[in-house]
């Protein structure tokens, strides 16, 4: 199969949201834009004229002042210092009172729609309960624990619209990582689910309600979604639904600084207490506007869709679709149950046009040689979380849809949002991510902050963007966050994740710089093991990570085996050979190890850094953020044996 997967047509480009943007910009700065790269340079190099465009094509409602941007300082970039918005207005403004706004698909609750004039209503009334019987003030923090459901969209709606700040975490987070995330911000109300279903199970999470009701004092408040109609309301709540109904005034709009605090987002928490990174409204509502309606051509006939969790960034990313006045499928559940295509089924009846996923989904699907049903609709697939492999890339043009286009894209929570992507301009090629996206000043650097093509480097931006969180929550000095993106490279945010850019812009990303490997001093991203082991079929999953060997470092992979398979001499030189044949005999493990299972965030990421730090006799930290801790125990057993 050909490496170039996708080519749009010029009918496509003409009809493209991005087309149309770039003859606006074009009819106010005398400029053509002949490609995506011309017009990338430009959004990086007149930061003031692009991003007031943006403000402008994407009908922001509110003032946006006469600057836009006060200096190019990182950290310190001030955004339309002197912008009123609200970000729930701006999300409210645009579907029609009888157009589907939310369609719910739930284990434990089935199916339900909800009309924009519905939404708006049910916002309306929550927003007025949290004001008048909460006493809910701007800065104050709502958070919710609670699955992928109208009532978290509703109360993020309801809160942001106020002025508050919205946090949230799935409920498969048990107690431990609840407190740990929610205890650092204070909440004055706490909206929860009384459990949730997954593969068929019920989970009940009264007792962690309890005792985030009992252990944060701030909490004066919590509104109960009744997901399992079998587990009993808390006491000292209130049902949510008692507060979405009624007729009570609805609280009058008020706009806000654009760097009002909108989100507080979490990091994994992987290597200790989670970060908590507060995201301004102005930023977000800007950037988002950007990504999906310029880059994912998503528009108020589109049925998107994303598989995520509360506790994810693509959370906020799928509500932030009702910008565009398009429907919202939510989804609450397992993907791959009660049968593995389940989502690609629901795909099919609804008609979803943009379908979201992570490239660990896409993977499995491939390696269970899923088929899929016709899929008339679909324009779009998302895939993030991790480097989708190039095979997959194969898989999806090959058994999903020819002449879809799939955008691989790359970010995180630190920005809500991404650096690269896709769009509708640029061709898809194997393997590889489209481009950085418009106003992102993206490159790879060496070590000596030089700029990289087509070498191994990390991945940093050169320009500020206003999706860059206004900070850490109680970092009032910005030392942590300085730390943490500008202290690589002073001046430059350095993201954390090893890539290579080449000639033409397309980026692969290569793994996350804290777990790259180092054997014999050359650098190697921990994708680029990966992506030759997907190739095996006998092996249904692996973990590769550095184990430190005097001055050097040893190359240590565990594999997960498919079912019936064993771990022979043979089947490891089969595995080494593939990896020596497509990389570099530094690539090839040491040592290849079976375990059952691999270590991941609730999020669906591999943790490297765990196994890691147990490989060097260190204990990790923060066990709650992994969705499977035990696993972690057959690593410490290798780790031992080595010790011995």
């Amino acid at each position: 199969m050909s490496d170039l997967l996708y080519q749009p047509s010029e009918q496509q480009m003409a009809k493209s949201q991005l087309t149309a943007f770039s003859q606006q910009l074009t009819a106010a700065t005398d400029q053509p834009f002949p490609d995506y790269p011309s017009l990338h340079q430009y959004s990086i190099t007149h930061l003031d004229t692009f991003w007031r465009q943006v403000w402008q094509f994407g009908g922001v409602i509110g003032e946006p002042g006469d600057t836009v941007l006060t200096s190019n300082q990182m950290p310190g970039a001030r955004w339309f210092p002197d912008a009123q918005l609200n970000f729930a207005e701006n999300l409210l403004a645009h579907g029609h009172d009888e157009q589907t706004a939310l369609i719910n698909l739930s284990e434990s609750r089935g199916e339900s729609r909800l009309s924009y004039g519905e939404l708006r209503h049910q916002v309306m009334q929550l927003a007025a309960y949290l004001k008048q019987e909460c006493d809910v003030q701007p800065g104050d923090r709502v958070c919710a624990y609670l699955g992928n459901t109208p009532e978290a969209l509703i109360g993020m709606l309801a809160t942001t619209w106020l002025g508050a700040t919205w946090s949230s975490a799935s409920p498969d987070f048990g107690r431990e990582g609840a407190l740990d995330r929610f205890g650092q911000i204070e909440p004055k109300v706490l909206i929860a689910g009384n459990g949730y279903r997954y593969g068929g199970k019920d989970f009940d999470r009264s007792d962690v309600i309890q005792a985030l009701m009992e252990d944060i004092p701030s909490i004066k408040h919590a509104l109960i979604v009744p997901v399992l109609a079998t587990v009993a309301q808390p006491e000292n709540t209130t049902a949510f639904d008692d507060a979405v109904s009624g007729q009570r005034l609805p609280p009058d709009v008020t706009r806000f600084p654009f760097d009002h605090p909108l989100y507080i987002l979490f990091s994994s928490g992987t290597t200790g207490k989670p970060k908590c990174i507060v995201h301004s409204a102005g930023g977000t509502l800007l950037q988002h506007i950007k990504e999906l309606r310029l880059h994912g051509d998503i528009r108020q006939d589109s049925v998107f869709f994303y598989f995520t969790t509360t506790g994810w960034m693509m959370w906020n990313w799928l509500a932030s679709g009702l910008v565009t006045g398009a429907t919202l499928v939510l989804y609450d559940g397992n993907p791959m149950a009660p049968t593995p295509d389940v989502l690609w089924a629901h795909a099919a009846n609804l008609g979803i046009t943009h379908f979201g996923t992570s490239a660990k989904y896409l993977s499995a699907c491939r390696k269970q040689n899923l088929s899929i049903p016709e899929l008339p609709a679909l324009q779009v697939i998302f895939s993030t979380g991790s480097p989708l492999a190039p095979e997959d890339f194969d898989w999806v043009y090959q058994e999903v849809k020819p002449d879809v286009l799939l955008h691989s894209i790359s970010g995180g929570t630190d920005i809500v949002s991404c650096f690269v992507g896709g769009n509708p301009w640029s061709p898809v090629v194997k393997g590889k991510i489209q481009a950085a996206n418009l106003g992102m000043a993206v490159e790879s650097w060496s070590d000596e902050g030089k700029p990289l093509i087509d070498q191994r480097g990390e991945l940093v931006c050169t320009r500020p963007a206003p999706c860059m969180p206004l900070g850490f929550w109680k970092d009032d000095d910005q030392q942590r966050y300085r730390a943490a993106y500008f202290e690589r490279f002073p001046g430059v945010w350095a993201h954390g994740d090893f890539c290579t850019i080449d000639a033409q812009g397309q980026v692969v990303i290569l793994g996350r710089s804290d777990t790259t490997l180092n054997p014999g001093g050359v650098r190697i991203g921990t994708a680029e093991i990966y992506r030759q082991v997907e190739l095996i079929d006998a092996v249904q999953d692996s973990l590769v990570v550095g184990r430190p060997n005097g001055d050097d470092m040893d190359v240590v992979l565990f594999v997960v085996l498919s079912e019936g398979v064993t771990l022979t001499d043979e089947l490891k030189t089969t595995i080494a050979g593939k990896i020596r044949q497509n990389t570099t005999p530094r690539h090839v493990p040491r040592f290849i190890i079976e375990v059952p299972a691999i270590p991941y965030t609730r999020s669906g990421k591999k943790v490297e850094l765990a196994v890691t730090q147990i490989l060097r006799g260190e204990s990790p930290k923060n066990l709650t953020a992994l969705a499977n801790a035990d696993c972690l125990a057959h690593y410490q057993r290798v780790a031992d044996h080595w010790s011995e």
